[in-house]
This record gives C-alpha cells, structure tokens and sequence, in this order.
C-alpha cells in the first residue's frame, strides 16, 4: 500500500467499514462509496469515464478521506476526499466533496476547493449530492471562468452512481466474483434511506402556484423566480427520469440535448424558462439506445395533462394508408392499453387526424381525411395521454405520475416499435439499354484485342 501523495498533508485511506459516529452519515456514506469506487475496477472506470477520464487496465485507482493539502496556506479548508489515479509517472486527481440528504452542494465552498485545487495542481473537483444535473459534465454549482477554465468541476449524483452500479450489475460486466459480490452489497446499501441517498420526489414550492396561474389564464414572466425555479425542478426530474429509465431496462437512457445546451446548462435553462412562459408547458427528449425514435415527454400545465409519445415514418413502400397503418398496428398488436392513440401525419398542408388504437383496430382508415382521395400519411406519432385533473399541481403526485407514465409507455408502446427502414435494391433481371451496350462494346474490344494478338 502507498504512502499519502505528496499533494496531501495528512488524510486517510478510504475504508469500505468506516468507524464513525452515528451522526456521520455523509462521511459513512462517502467512505464507502469510494472503497468500492476504488476496489470495484469497473465501477471506478465508468464513473471516470463520464467525466472525461479514462482509466486503463494498469491504472491505480487510490481514494483519502478527511484529506489537508500542503499548500492550504492556513486557510481550514478540509475536502471531503481525493480520487487519484496513477498511470506509469501520470497522474490526475480530484477533489471530492459531498453532501446527503436534503443538503445541497454549497457553491462558495466549491470555490474554495478550486482554487486550492488550482493552487496545488490538482485536475478537478467533483461534487456529490442528491442533486441532479444532465450530465456529469455540466457543475452543479456556477464558478468564475478563471476558475473553470483551469480546473475541471463535474458532478455525480448518488442516484447517478446507483444507476452505473446497477447497470454494471444487471450486465455482468464485472468478472471478479468477489467484486460483484461487493458491488451488489454496495447497491444494497445505497438503496436504504439510512444512506441518505434519495431520488427527486417533488416539484419546487412554486409549482401550484404557477400550475394555478396558467389554469387562471395568467401569463408567466420567464425571468420570474417561480419560472425559473420550475424549470430548474423540471431539468432535475427529466435527468432523474432518464435514470428511472436506466434501471428499468438495463441500459443508459440519455436526455436529447441540442449542441449549444450540452456545452451551456445556463442557456438551456433560459430557452426553456421562455418557453415555458409562452407554451405553458414542459418537454424534454429521451434517447433509449437502439430505440425506433425517441421518446418525447410533455406536461400540458393548462390541461393539467401529461403526454409521452414517438414518431415514426410511415413505409414508404407500401402506397395505401390502410397498408401503412396496419404496419404500425401490427407492431402494437399486444399493446394493452386502451388509452394509446395514433396520429397520422398527411402532406402538403392537410392536418394531422387523430383515432385511439381501439378505434383503428377496428377501422385502420378511419383517420383518412375527408375528400383526401389517394392521399396516404408520411409519418405517424403514438402517443399515451394521462389526464390528472387537479392532482396535477400536487408537486409529489405530479413527479410520481411521471415516473410511472413514461416507463409504462416504453413497455407498452416503445420496446415494441421498429422504425421503416427501405429495403436494399435488387439486381434487375433484364438489363437497360445503356447495360447492353456497354456489354456489347466490352466484348468488341475483347475481340478486337484477340484478333491484334492473332496478326
């Protein structure tokens, strides 16, 4: 086992049975989560990876609690931990600091830590919390760019780790027994409320309020605090969402970001405050890997409503709109819900109609439009629509319905689909007119270079 590393004055080595006093839950819960971050390779290496970091087989992955650097200049600065990771005479390291329960990341004292970390050459400062971001990569906290220009600030939340070790547990990518044994038991763990780790639950204290001015017929100022705190409230859920998602089937379920909100949490939070204010209502995109399109999600604050939904193109090779529809009813044949409808998508400027899936089974063209004739719809969207009247504005009932709608949509509807793709072209048995005489002026110079030979 090493020595401290010569950046630390004093610190211990994490332990994964820390002996602490009850009350110290963040540190017990901390302590160990990072001996199994360390001792659990792949653990380690994935939740290296989404921040930019990677990990190789011959890497050393070593982790300090209660850690003082040399050069605190007498400042009583005490991170939470250190994460560093040797490779050959390479190392990267960082700072971690975390939080439990109902406590958030403070941000003047992840300021402090970057700046010291700054000051003593360390790579990055991770936060931990229950807080919840669309990507490690966007900091919980906002920092000066002098500041984050030089030292990489990420965060994980805990139900972000719980997710990785769950889908590194359900896919069997850990090949040491005694690790997966372990992970296990960390995942047991962490899903006990005495670990302090907790998923969002509930939209912010303004949520009935703004769901009551929007139902009053108010308009929303979208550089208001209830606005922004929403939307703030909004983008927690959506990543929670996506981690609910995860777990339920095995696999990493993104949110569909634009490429200017990847690089910009700041901006996304302001497009989606205006949009809010001028659409009254919230949406985001999901992306399932190998999914026919992507889920979109919506709550209608005025209809008190929530929508989840994907379209698809219509087949392309088949020419009537029953075919087409009875394409996509196939794929649904056992779907069992009764309140999943289709919306057909026609050209030119003919308006989208409308049937519930009951309805089309029965009758696949009764959402051709009227005096239409020869007309056949180009895409078609399904959607599941869930009313919840005035339940809507409860800020815990509305995250709950969230949570069950969205995945019983995906069982439903979503493993079930498969986008049209065209099918590969086929050699023709007759050949064209430019084929023959190319062929013909192929054998002529065969026979011409036969004879030459011959004289």
């Amino acid at each position: 086992m090493s020595e401290l590393p010569d950046i630390l004055a004093s610190g211990g080595r994490v332990r994964l049975f820390p002996v602490l006093a009850d009350t110290s839950k963040e540190g017990r819960t901390l302590s160990i989560f990072l001996a199994c971050f360390c001792a659990v390779r792949e653990l380690g290496q994935s939740l290296l990876a989404s921040v930019g970091k990677k990990a190789g087989s011959r890497a050393r992955i070593e982790a300090y609690s209660e850690v003082v650097l040399k050069n605190s200049n007498g400042e009583n600065l005490r991170p939470d931990g250190l994460i560093t990771v040797t490779s050959g005479k390479t190392r990267w390291s960082a700072l971690i600091e975390a939080k439990v329960g109902n406590s958030d990341i403070d941000d003047s004292q992840v300021e402090a830590y970057a700046r010291q970390a700054k000051a003593a050459g360390i790579d990055a400062v991770i936060t931990i919390s229950n807080q919840f971001v669309a990507t490690p990569l966007h900091p919980v906290v906002s920092l000066p760019k002098t500041i984050s220009k030089r030292v990489g600030v990420y965060h994980w939340s805990w139900m972000y780790i719980l997710t990785v070790g769950t889908l590194l547990s359900s896919s069997e990518d850990v090949v040491d027994g005694d690790q997966r044994y372990m992970l296990r038991e960390f995942l047991r763990f962490f899903r006990h409320p005495s670990s302090g780790v907790s998923r969002f639950d509930r939209m912010n204290t303004e949520w009935k309020q703004v769901v009551a001015n929007v139902k009053a017929g108010a308009v929303l100022a979208k550089s208001s605090d209830e606005v922004e705190n929403t939307i703030a409230s909004w983008h927690q859920e959506v990543r929670d969402l996506c981690l609910v998602l995860s777990r339920k089937i095995g696999r990493e379920v993104a949110i569909g970001l634009s490429r200017a909100h990847a690089s910009d949490p700041l901006k996304r939070l302001k497009d989606d405050c205006e949009s809010l204010a001028k659409t009254n209502s919230l949406t985001c995109r999901l992306d399932v890997p190998n999914a026919a399109a992507p889920l979109w999600v919506g709550a209608d604050l005025r209809a008190q409503s929530i929508c989840v939904s994907m379209k698809l193109q219509a087949p392309a090779d088949i020419k009537t709109t029953r075919g087409r529809l009875n394409w996509l009813l196939r794929q649904l044949s056992k779907t069992e819900q009764t309140n999943i409808y289709v919306r057909a998508y026609w050209p030119r400027r003919s308006q989208p109609t409308q049937g519930s899936l009951t309805e089309l089974r029965d009758n696949p063209s009764c959402v051709a439009p009227d005096n239409k004739a020869g007309m056949v719809p180009q895409s078609f969207e399904v959607l599941l629509v869930r009313d919840l009247g005035g339940k809507f504005a409860g800020s815990r009932v509305f995250i709950d319905a969230l949570e069950a709608v969205v995945p019983e949509f995906y069982e439903q509807v979503g493993q079930r689909l498969k986008a049209w793709q065209p099918s590969a072209p086929k050699i023709t048995k007759k050949p064209t007119d430019e084929t023959e005489s190319s062929e013909a002026r192929a054998v002529d110079m065969i026979a011409s270079t036969v004879a030459d030979v011959a004289e």
